[in-house]
């Protein structure tokens, strides 16, 4: 059987009560509804985990595609011609989107700092640096996940296959080994580091990790292009408030979770051994490494801003991929393999279409005004309202498995809602954009790399859950003084 059956069952009883029992609200066309009815359905099967999340995509093209729902009846008073084959090109219509491409292009590229073993070698550097301690090595390793962050939009990837073995031979160096019952010498607060330094990453680069894009598409859709978060603005927005949750973290957790290891001499004796065995860096290491440089700079828009040349983010994109194969990093045979990458492109595809669509046929409108409604009842202004409605988005990943899913099934209305009460459209964006990379902090299921990380047992559920609120709560406290201190400074409202 290719689906699990109690969560299957769950979706499809929530797509026929949403379609044929709950009444369609006054305001909202029946196409939007039924719309709604396979999104729900299809959010509902990716969080129960009926199957795997490009199989749900696949699965939400093909129901849009035969039930025509994005087809309007009628079209200036006239049939739409061939409705099936305009169903199928609304269907697949987000495949031509240059930010889903560009996610999944630079999860392949990303491939090519584990290939190389540059990603290692950028890790053990930094602990042979500043390793000498275990807060030394905390900041290590957050400095490690902060530096390969643009290029490696899996934060899996980043987090659980390049920066978790590393903090894991440095924990098991110290004998710090859970099934020992010695996690707490250093490995508790290590693994904790290791995560929400994923989490921070996550939130500074568009190029982070795959939902960052989603909001970009999102917000520029609510402000009809108004709005445009190319990759320098929102590197630039995040810069000094992600630097400064950066800094405050592995301290905080230092705090909370003490290791009983204060000092860890042997932490920069195993980095530089790890270094010795890597020898000098080879040629694959240094052409990466320029790569990354090239991507770094034409993302941030130095071209432009030294010569006036302007490159798309998506078009550099390739140019990277391009160069990989061109040097040799990666053959095609490896972009092929990169099952993550194409696995994204889908079902970035199918939700982005399905919001989309839901957008134009004005049920996203109809949510924000309602939620609009909702908050002026209470008589709260923007600034009140909107700080609850970031709350509300941001507390609400406590039931999402997936921040993709989370994105693409609240971020609209909620934005649109905030809009509505009058926030101003960058400052607003910018305040839901950095609580899409806060809630990946609350749970052990809460982003991909934290069942990586929570799976090397090194804490518990309840340790980590707590770690996960008070990082959030410093984060949003942090957003809300040095954020809007520093966006008020950039102009952005």
């Amino acid at each position: 059987m290719g689906f699990k059956p109690i969560p299957a069952a769950a979706a499809l009883v929530l797509t026929l009560l949403i379609w044929f029992v709950i009444p369609i609200p006054e305001g909202v066309s029946p196409q939007a509804w039924h719309l709604l009815a396979l999104f729900v359905g299809i959010i509902a099967g990716i969080i129960g985990k009926a199957m795997p999340i490009g199989a749900m995509a696949i699965l939400g093209i093909t129901l849009v595609a035969l039930t025509g729902v994005t087809v309007p009846e009628l079209a200036d008073g006239e049939p739409v011609k061939n409705p099936a084959g305009q169903a199928i090109k609304d269907a697949l219509s987000s495949l031509n989107n240059s930010l889903i491409w560009m996610i999944g292009i630079a999860i392949i590229i990303s491939r090519g700092l584990l290939k190389t073993g540059l990603g290692m070698r950028i890790g053990y550097l930094l602990i042979s640096l500043f390793g000498k301690r275990t807060l030394g090595v905390g900041y290590s390793l957050a400095l490690a996940d902060l530096v390969i962050g643009p290029v490696t939009p899996s934060n899996t990837a980043r987090g659980g296959a390049i920066v978790h073995p590393i903090m894991k031979s440095i924990a098991l160096s110290f004998d710090s080994d859970p099934e020992k019952g010695t996690e707490n010498k250093i490995g508790k607060y290590l693994s904790l580091v290791n995560f929400h330094a994923n989490v921070i990453t996550c939130l500074m680069f568009i190029t982070a990790t795959a939902p960052n894009p989603l909001v970009v598409e999102l917000v520029a859709k609510a402000t009809h292009s108004d709005i445009h978060l190319s990759w320098g603005t929102w590197f630039l927005a995040m810069l000094l408030p992600g630097l400064v949750a950066m800094l405050l973290m592995p301290l905080v957790l230092y705090l909370i979770f003490p290791p009983e290891i204060k000092q860890t001499p042997n932490a920069t004796t195993l980095a530089k051994e790890q270094l010795a065995q890597m020898g000098p860096m080879k040629r694959e290491e240094k052409t990466m490494l320029g790569i990354f440089i090239i991507l770094l700079l034409l993302w941030a828009g130095v071209p432009e801003m030294l010569f006036g040349i302007k490159v798309d983010a998506t078009a550099t994109t390739f140019l990277g991929l391009s160069l990989c194969l061109l040097t040799g990093i990666l053959t095609w045979e490896d972009a092929l393999k990169e099952k993550s990458a194409w696995d994204t492109i889908v079902w970035f595809a199918a939700l982005v279409m399905m919001a989309n669509f839901l957008n134009k046929l004005g049920l996203i409108g109809w949510l924000s005004d309602s939620l609009q409604a909702g908050i002026s009842g209470m008589g709260l202004g923007w600034e009140a309202g909107c700080a609850l409605l970031m709350l509300a988005y941001l507390y609400a990943h406590y039931v999402f498995a997936s921040g993709t899913a989370h994105v693409t099934a609240m971020f609209g209305a909620f934005y649109g809602a905030g809009l509505a009460l009058g926030a101003p459209p960058m400052l607003f964006a910018l305040m839901m954009a950095a609580a899409t990379g806060i809630m990946m902090s609350l749970t052990h299921y809460a982003t991909g790399s934290a069942p990586v990380i929570y799976g090397s047992n090194y804490t518990t559920m309840t340790e980590w859950w707590k770690a996960g609120f008070i990082m959030s709560v410093l984060e949003l406290l942090i957003f809300a003084t040095v954020g809007l201190a520093w966006w008020n400074i950039l102009g952005y409202w």
